[in-house]
C-alpha cells in the first residue's frame, strides 16, 4: 500500500497537472476581455495559448536530462517556482508583447513540473500501487478543459483576467512549500551531454506541428501557412526519429516503444487524450452557437463530464485489479467512440436530462481509459528506462492535447463544407472524433491478454499477481512468489 508521503506526493503532482492544463485552455475565455484590455484583437490574443503549448511541447523531451542533471526535487521545485512567477508576471503584463513572453515562461514551468512530479511519484513504487498512484494524477488532466469555460466564464463576468493567473500565486506558492518538505533530496543520477542536435530537430518540429495546430483552429488564417509549417514539423520530425535512434545518449529513448504495453499507453493513448480535449471545445460551441444557450448553462451541463471523471475515479483501481487491462481499455476506447458519435444526435429539442446522461457517460469512460493508459506506460518498464518512458509519455500526451483542438476545427469546416452547416457541421465533426476512437480500440483488441498484470493487486481468479525481479509479467499465488523467492 502507498504510505503517506506516496500519496502526498502524488496529490501535490496533481494539484500542478490541474494548474497547468487549466491555464493552457482558460485563457480562451477571457481572450475578448484580454483584447479590450490590451487594445488588440482576439485573434491577437490566441498567441498567448499558442505561445504556452508551443513552449510545453519543445521543453517536455528536456525533462529527463534536467531531471538526470540536476536531480528531481532541484529542478521540481524550480518548475513551479518559475511558473509562478511566471504568472503573477501574465497578471500584470502591460501589453501583448510581455504577456506572450510571460507566457513562455509559464509554459517553461509547466514543461518541467509535471513530468518531473510524475517521475518522481512512478520511481521506487511498489508495482500494484501504481493504478492508484495514477489516479490522483490524471484526474485533473480531465477536469481542467471541463472546467476551464464555466471557471474562465465566471471570472471574467465577475471579476477580471487577471485572476486567470493570480490565482495560480497562492496555489504555487502552497504546492512549493509542500514540495520542500514531500520530496525527498537526492543526488542526480548522472546525466550523459546534452544531445543538442536532438534537442534542435525534435524541438523545431514539436513547435512547427503546434504551430500548424494553431493555424489550422485559427479563424481566417490561410491553408498556404498551415502547409508550410506541417511540411517543416514533418521533415523535422523525421530527421528527429533518424538522429535519436541512431545517437549514443539520444535526448529521448524512442527504444521504449519497443515494451508493447509502453507502446500502447503512448501512441493508442495520445490518440485518446486528442479527443478527450476535443469534446469539451466542441460541446460549448454546439450550445452556445447553435442551441443559443447561455455561456453558465452550457458550462453547467458540460460538467457532467466531469462528474462523470470523478464519479468513476474511486473504482478505476477495483476495476483494474479485476478486470486486467486489455478488456478495460477495449470497453474504455469504445465507450469513448460511442458517447463521442453520440453528441451527432443532439439537438436544440433533446432533453437536457438526456445530454447530461450522455455526457457523464463519456466523462466515466474517459476517465477509466486514461487512467489504464497512464498506469500501464510503466508496468512493465524497467527503473533503468522509467525517466526516458516518462519525458516521451508527457511529449505524446501533451502534444496530443494540444491538437486535440485543432483535429476538432479542421473536422467541424469539413462538416461545414459537406452539409449546411449549423448542427450538421457539428454531427460530422463529433462522428469523425469518435471513428478516431477505433484506432485505440484495435490496439487494445492487439495487447497480451496479460498485458500491465504487474500493476495488478489481484488476478482474474483471485489470485495476487507478482512479477518476480520485476521484470517480465507472470501470474501465480502469493504462496508461489515465495516459493520463487
Amino acid at each position: 500500500m502507498m504510505d503517506s508521503r506516496q500519496r502526498g506526493t502524488a496529490l501535490l503532482v496533481a494539484g500542478c497537472f490541474f494548474m497547468e492544463m487549466l491555464d493552457g485552455t482558460i485563457v480562451s475565455t477571457a481572450a475578448p476581455r484580454i483584447a479590450g484590455d490590451l487594445h488588440t484583437t482576439p485573434a491577437s490574443v490566441g498567441l498567448i495559448i499558442t505561445a504556452y503549448l508551443v513552449t510545453l511541447a519543445v521543453l517536455v523531451p528536456l525533462s529527463g536530462w534536467l531531471t538526470a542533471r540536476f536531480g528531481p526535487r532541484r529542478v521540481f521545485l524550480a518548475a513551479i517556482t518559475l511558473f509562478t512567477l511566471a504568472s503573477l508576471a501574465c497578471a500584470f503584463a502591460p501589453g501583448l508583447g510581455v504577456l506572450v513572453v510571460t507566457r513562455v515562461l509559464q509554459g517553461a514551468g509547466g514543461a518541467m513540473m509535471v513530468p518531473v512530479g510524475r517521475l518522481v511519484v512512478v520511481t521506487g513504487i511498489a508495482k500494484q500501487d501504481l493504478p492508484r498512484a495514477v489516479a490522483y494524477i490524471v484526474w485533473p488532466g480531465l477536469a481542467a478543459p471541463v472546467v476551464a469555460p464555466l471557471l474562465g466564464g465566471v471570472i471574467t463576468t465577475y471579476a477580471s483576467w487577471h485572476w486567470i493567473f493570480l490565482l495560480n500565486v497562492p496555489l504555487g506558492g502552497l504546492a512549493l512549500l509542500v514540495a520542500r518538505r514531500l520530496i525527498a533530496p537526492g543526488a542526480p543520477a548522472g546525466a550523459p551531454p546534452l544531445d543538442v542536435p536532438g534537442m534542435l530537430l525534435a524541438g523545431t518540429g514539436l513547435a512547427a506541428l503546434t504551430w500548424t495546430a494553431h493555424l489550422l483552429s485559427a479563424a481566417g488564417s490561410g491553408p498556404a501557412g498551415a502547409a508550410v509549417s506541417g511540411a517543416v514539423a514533418v521533415v523535422a520530425l523525421v530527421a528527429a526519429v533518424r538522429h535519436l535512434l541512431r545517437a549514443p545518449h539520444p535526448l529521448v529513448n524512442l527504444r521504449t516503444l519497443e515494451v508493447p504495453s509502453f507502446r500502447a499507453a503512448a501512441l493508442d493513448g495520445a490518440l485518446c487524450m486528442a479527443v478527450v480535449s476535443a469534446v469539451p471545445f466542441l460541446l460549448p460551441l454546439l450550445f452556445q452557437e447553435v442551441f443559443g444557450w447561455s455561456a453558465v448553462k452550457s458550462g453547467a451541463v458540460v460538467l457532467f463530464v466531469f462528474a462523470g471523471n470523478i464519479g468513476i475515479k474511486p473504482a478505476t483501481t477495483t476495476l483494474i485489479n479485476r478486470f486486467g487491462y486489455r478488456p478495460l481499455l477495449l470497453v474504455a476506447t469504445l465507450g469513448l467512440a460511442v458517447t463521442t458519435a453520440g453528441c451527432a444526435l443532439f439537438t436544440a429539442a433533446t432533453p437536457v436530462a438526456v445530454i447530461a446522461v450522455v455526457a457523464a457517460a463519456g466523462g466515466v469512460v474517459r476517465s477509466v481509459g486514461l487512467s489504464g493508459y497512464a498506469t500501464i506506460a510503466f508496468s512493465e518498464t524497467g527503473e533503468e528506462r522509467l525517466r526516458d518512458a516518462n519525458a516521451l509519455f508527457a511529449t505524446s500526451h501533451q502534444l496530443a492535447a494540444g491538437l486535440g483542438v485543432a483535429i476538432a476545427t479542421v473536422a467541424l469546416r469539413g462538416g461545414a463544407a459537406l452539409t449546411d452547416g449549423g448542427r450538421s457541421a457539428y454531427a460530422v465533426a463529433f462522428v469523425v472524433l469518435g471513428a478516431l476512437c477505433l484506432l485505440p480500440a484495435v490496439g487494445a483488441l492487439r495487447l497480451h491478454p496479460s498485458a500491465g498484470d504487474a500493476a495488478r493487486t489481484v488476478g482474474p481468479s483471485g489470485a495476487r499477481t507478482v512479477v518476480p525481479g520485476g521484470r517480465g509479467v507472470t501470474r501465480s499465488t502469493v504462496s508461489d512468489s515465495r516459493k520463487s523467492e
